[in-house]
């Protein structure tokens, strides 16, 4: 029941008491964004004024902006790399946070092929929960009723490691489903999932998956949402009916669990809701056998009136799947975080996923922005250091880099991400995400740059020495087609004896030395998730690259500055490439991939 108008936020009339508190603190915080920042700014300065980082750049307890920016670098990780291995390695003083550093979070990988350590405290806890306690009453702005049933949410967790002092290292996600915070949350109508805390924190992939789904089945008629964090844990839980519906269906029936779910905890809480259903039973085998997944997700779920997934930035490649399988359901992307810092959430969440905005919550963190024009990139260099505008100097329609500072002892950090200005709510910008910079391929959280494509390339080509080939272009795409997705690489080969050319286990072999070479998240996601397929070479026919540059130019590419695209996605370039296919290889083996990580 929606409560008095009198207490109606600008955003919309709130669905309850507790709801209308949210929304006002969104808009106390969006009116105020700039006072907000400066004073954000100043408590993280205060924290760690005492801390080694900061010290050095001779501060002297000052904590306003204009001695916080002539005297602070702007950094990468590369920078802050030796300061995360001394706390690795188990110094405890102060070097980034005066606050002891509780656990490290995992970003995506470097080239040297490790995910990133990014320290965090116990507090930060505290601040991604209540970004979270945003996220239902803005939706409830929108989708009325949603207290009345449950979500489908497929929800993971993943390995950890420990470094030499014994902090846990794992990705933002586990540690939220691993705290205090999510596991003992109190009660909310508005957000009760089908799955059991126990399916979600089992660290098996599939038993944590067939549990899911099996509550998913069984609450169908309840589910008023279905959703995953990206839009490729989705797609690839629908895949996994596809699999193992007969199975599900025999659960369902007899209302005994399979003997491959091992787990006791699952064991247990699932059978307090696994009775035997021969009905439903026989409605999973009608909708299943047939083959026919156009509209799944409403066929089984009927009352779902939207997908709650990401599907910006690399993940907007799924939504045409997602769309087949949903009957064009509505897709939100409710909030934009990442392992530094969680940045704020979406206002507007039933948009097209062309249109979604994000507005950053200026108490998250202290932001600043390099504006980003890709014809004229900005130079970082501590000895000219560039000047970086805030939350409140943004202009709309234009493109910046983000930076962050935080309470976790990150300073004037490059994220890497490029955000447009698309509008404002009261005084704060609302970014879409453009893409995440430099990356070139993306299938889930997997993040592979030109760099690290180019040293798979050359650890594959050291196979085809022995027979005189060479690698002469190449370029990639990753196909979301298949499910799950995969990379595939083109490759223009010269072969000085075309009559002793390598054999096709050479060339499979070439894939697995690629694979082998791309960082551990790529590697995780092959082999612990079963998020990435194997990796693919299609060889082409010797010319294809001229052909593909003489294409360019007939679309008005410079002879002089044309460069081969090291990743293609316009539609016609992929039909040349395919058209012009010799043979097409696949990994043969899934490559090494250990969570214990190396320090």
């Amino acid at each position: 029941m929606a409560v008095d108008s009198t207490t109606s936020s600008p955003l919309g009339p709130p669905a309850c008491e507790k709801d209308a508190k949210a929304l006002q603190f969104i808009e106390d915080m969006t009116k105020n964004c700039d006072p907000v920042q400066e004073n954000v700014l100043s408590e993280i300065l205060s924290q760690n004024a005492a801390t080694e980082y900061l010290q050095q750049w001779n501060l002297d307890g000052a904590t306003d902006r204009k001695s916080f920016k002539s005297k602070v670098p702007v950094i990468s990780y590369d920078d802050l790399l030796p300061y995360v291995n001394r706390i690795a390695n188990g110094d405890r003083s102060p070097i980034l946070s005066s606050h002891p550093i509780s656990e490290f979070l995992t970003s995506s990988g470097t080239s040297a092929g490790e995910r990133k350590l990014m320290p965090t405290i116990a507090a930060e806890m505290d601040r991604r929960q209540k970004l979270y306690s945003l996220l239902m009453p803005v939706m409830n702005l929108y989708v009325p009723g949603l207290d009345k049933g449950k979500g489908l949410y497929f929800l993971f967790i993943k390995a950890e490691a420990k470094t030499p002092s014994g902090l846990v290292a794992r990705p933002v996600l586990t540690s939220y489903y691993k705290s205090q915070q999510f596991k003992t949350r109190p009660f909310d109508p508005y957000n009760v999932y089908t799955s059991p805390n126990e399916t979600i924190l089992c660290v098996d992939a599939f038993q944590s998956m067939y549990s899911q789904m099996l509550c998913g089945l069984l609450f169908r008629e309840e589910v008023l949402r279905c959703g995953a964090v990206f839009a490729s844990g989705l797609v690839r839980a629908i895949k996994f009916l596809q699999l193992n519906w007969q199975q599900l269906a025999m659960d369902v029936e007899s209302g005994n669990l399979s003997h491959k779910i091992t787990d006791s905890s699952i064991r247990e809480c699932v059978s307090k809701i696994l009775k035997p259903n021969p009905e439903l039973a026989q409605f999973i085998r009608e909708e299943c056998c047939d083959g026919n997944w156009e509209g799944i997700i409403t066929r089984i779920w009927p009352n779902t009136k939207y997908l709650d997934v990401i599907v910006t930035g690399a993940m907007a490649q799924y939504i045409p799947i997602l769309d087949y399988y949903s009957g064009n359901l509505p897709k939100t992307c409710t909030m934009y975080a990442s392992s530094e810092c969680y940045f704020g959430l979406n206002l507007t969440p039933m948009v097209k996923p062309s249109e979604v905005c994000y507005t950053i919550m200026p108490n998250m963190g202290y932001f600043e922005f390099i504006p980003h024009d890709p014809e004229n990139p900005v130079t970082i260099s501590r000895d000219s250091p560039p000047q970086l505008l805030d939350l409140a100097d943004l202009e709309l329609g234009k493109e910046y880099e983000l930076v962050i500072s935080t309470y976790s002892g990150l300073c004037r950090y490059r994220v890497g991400d490029i955000l447009q200005v698309k509008g404002f709510h009261n005084s704060a910008p609302q970014f879409k995400f453009i893409r995440r910079k430099n990356v070139l391929l993306s299938i889930d959280a997997d993040k592979t740059d030109e760099t690290e494509l180019q040293a798979a390339i050359d650890n594959a080509s050291v196979l085809l020495k022995e027979f005189n080939t060479t690698v002469v272009e190449y370029t990639s795409y990753g196909d979301t087609k298949t499910i799950p997705g995969h990379y595939v690489i083109y490759w223009e080969l010269l072969m000085k004896d075309p009559e002793n050319g390598p054999t096709e286990n050479v060339l499979a072999q070439c894939c697995l030395a690629m694979e082998e070479a791309l960082n551990s998240v790529y590697r995780q996601s092959r082999v612990a998730d079963n998020s990435i397929g194997p990796l693919e070479i299609r060889v082409v026919k010797n010319g294809t690259f001229e052909e593909l540059m003489d294409y360019a130019i007939s679309r008005g590419a410079s002879i002089n500055q044309y460069k081969v695209p090291r990743c293609v996605t316009f539609t016609p370039i992929m039909e040349l490439l395919d058209s012009r296919v010799v043979s097409a290889h696949f990994s043969p083996a899934a490559p090494h991939w250990t969570s214990e990580r190396r320090f």
